[in-house]
C-alpha cells in the first residue's frame, strides 16, 4: 500500500466500497477468481460506479492526471494541421469521430482550428461513454464555440454503423482499454486473476490462460524471438484487432490517427520490465497498487504500438507513419503556432504558452514518452509523419 496518496474522502470511499462490493460478489459468483482484465472493466467503466462512468473529476490540475488537450490549445491545433489535408481530400461530407472526448478541451480547439484551415468535418462526432461527461462537454462547447460550429457536434453511444468518410482521433484512449495480464512461469502461460485473501482483500491470483490469450503471448515471443523467461508478467491485447474494426466501422475512406503513451514491442518487454507497464493514477500520484479504492483511481497500461500497428493493418488500412509526439507536433507547426499565439499577448500567457510547448514537446516530459501513430485507407497522411518517423522501430 501507498501510504503516501491523499486519503479520498468519506463519500468517495463509500462510493468506492459499493464497487468493491459488487466486484467481491461477482469474483465470488466466478468461483473465487476474476480474470484482471474483468477487474479493471469494472473498476473504470460500471455504470454508475467505475473510474469513467461516475461523476468525479479526472482531468486536469484538480483532476488525477493531465492530459496534452487539457494543458491549452497548441497539441490540438497542430493535430488539426496534420489531418487538415486528408479532410479537404475527403470533400464535404466528411466526419470526424473523437473517442473520449476528455473535457471537450480538444473538440473546442481542434474545430476552432480546422475551421481556419478550411477543412472542417460536416460532422463532428465524440464517441464518450460517461454521461458525466458528456454533459460537461456539451457545456463547454455550446459557450466556447460559434453556433456554425457548435452544430456540427454531435455525441454517439457506438461507433459509426453506415459507411463513412473521414478521421478517427483518439488520445489516451488505448492505455485504458482492459487488458488482459500474463504470467509465464515453467514455460506455460497463466492469466492473472483478483482474488480475495481471508480478509476479503483483493489480491493477484494466477489460472491457465484461455486460447486466446495463450496464442497472443506466443505470437509476441515468436515475434520477438525470445520466450519469455520465467516469472515474466506484462500484458498484451489480443483483443485490440477487433476493437480496431469496431471503432473504425464502416469507414471506406480516410484516417485513424492515436495518440497514447507506450513503446514499440522490443522495448515493452524488455527483460527487466518483469511486471508490465499497469499503474494508477489518483490526484497526480502515479502508484502500482491498482486493486486499490476501485472506481477512484485511473488504472492504465502502456501501448504496444507494434500490435497496434499489426491491428491496423490487419484491418485493411496502411500505415501512414509512427513517430514520438515532440516530432509528430513540431512536423506539424506546433512552433508557428507557439509563435502566433504568443504575438500580442501579455508576458504571463506567453509564459504559459512556453511552459505549455515544452511539456508537450520535451524529452524529459511528454515530447517521447508519449507516441503517435497513423494510418490511412486511399487518402495521403504521410506527411503528418515527415519529421522523425520511426517505424523501422516496429
Amino acid at each position: 500500500m501507498h501510504s503516501d496518496l491523499p486519503l479520498p474522502d468519506s463519500d468517495a470511499l463509500a462510493h468506492s466500497a459499493q464497487l468493491a462490493a459488487h466486484l467481491r460478489a461477482e469474483i465470488l459468483a466466478q468461483g473465487g477468481a476474476m480474470p484482471f482484465s474483468r477487474f479493471m472493466e469494472l473498476a473504470l467503466y460500471a455504470p454508475g460506479w467505475g473510474y469513467y462512468s461516475a461523476g468525479a473529476r479526472k482531468f486536469g490540475s484538480g483532476g488525477d492526471f493531465l492530459t496534452a488537450p487539457e494543458m491549452g490549445a497548441l497539441f490540438a491545433q497542430a493535430t488539426a494541421n496534420a489531418l487538415a489535408p486528408a479532410l479537404r481530400a475527403l470533400g464535404p461530407q466528411a466526419r470526424m469521430l473523437e473517442l473520449g472526448g476528455g473535457s471537450g478541451a480538444f473538440a473546442e480547439a481542434v474545430l476552432k482550428r480546422l475551421a481556419v484551415l478550411e477543412a472542417l468535418p460536416a460532422r463532428y462526432a465524440i464517441l464518450e461513454p460517461s454521461a458525466d461527461l458528456r454533459e460537461r462537454q456539451r457545456e463547454r462547447l455550446q459557450g466556447a464555440l460559434a453556433p456554425e460550429l457548435g452544430a456540427r457536434v454531435e455525441w454517439l453511444d457506438g461507433p459509426f454503423q453506415d459507411a463513412w468518410e473521414g478521421v478517427l482521433f483518439a488520445n489516451e484512449v488505448i492505455d485504458a482499454l482492459p487488458t488482459p495480464r500474463f504470467l509465464v512461469e515453467g514455460g506455460e502461460v497463466y492469466e492473472e486473476t483478483v482474488e480475495l485473501d481471508g480478509e476479503a482483500r483483493f489480491v493477484r491470483g494466477v489460472q491457465p490462460a484461455d486460447l486466446l490469450l495463450h496464442g497472443a503471448v506466443r505470437h509476441v515471443e515468436r515475434d520477438l524471438q525470445r520466450p519469455f523467461a520465467d516469472g515474466y508478467r506484462s500484458e498484451v491485447l489480443p483483443q485490440l484487432p477487433y476493437w480496431i474494426q469496431a471503432v473504425a466501422g464502416g469507414l471506406r475512406r480516410g484516417a485513424l490517427l492515436f495518440a497514447d503513451y507506450g513503446y514499440a514491442r522490443s522495448e515493452f518487454y524488455q527483460d527487466d520490465r518483469r511486471d508490465g507497464t499497469l499503474r494508477a493514477f489518483y490526484r497526480h500520484h502515479v502508484h502500482n497498487d491498482v486493486l486499490r479504492w476501485p472506481g477512484l483511481q485511473d488504472i492504465t497500461a502502456s501501448v504496444d504500438f507494434t500490435a497496434l500497428a499489426e491491428a491496423g493493418t490487419g484491418a485493411g488500412f496502411d500505415l501512414a507513419g509512427y513517430s514520438h509526439q515532440a516530432g509528430f507536433l513540431l512536423g506539424n507547426g506546433i512552433a508557428a503556432l507557439l509563435e502566433d499565439a504568443a504575438e500580442g499577448a501579455d508576458e504571463p500567457e506567453r509564459m504559459r504558452l512556453r511552459d505549455q510547448f515544452k511539456r508537450l514537446t520535451l524529452p524529459t516530459e511528454m515530447g517521447e514518452r508519449f507516441q503517435v501513430m497513423g494510418f490511412s485507407r486511399d487518402v495521403d497522411l504521410s506527411a503528418a509523419f515527415a519529421m522523425g518517423d520511426l517505424t523501422w522501430r516496429l
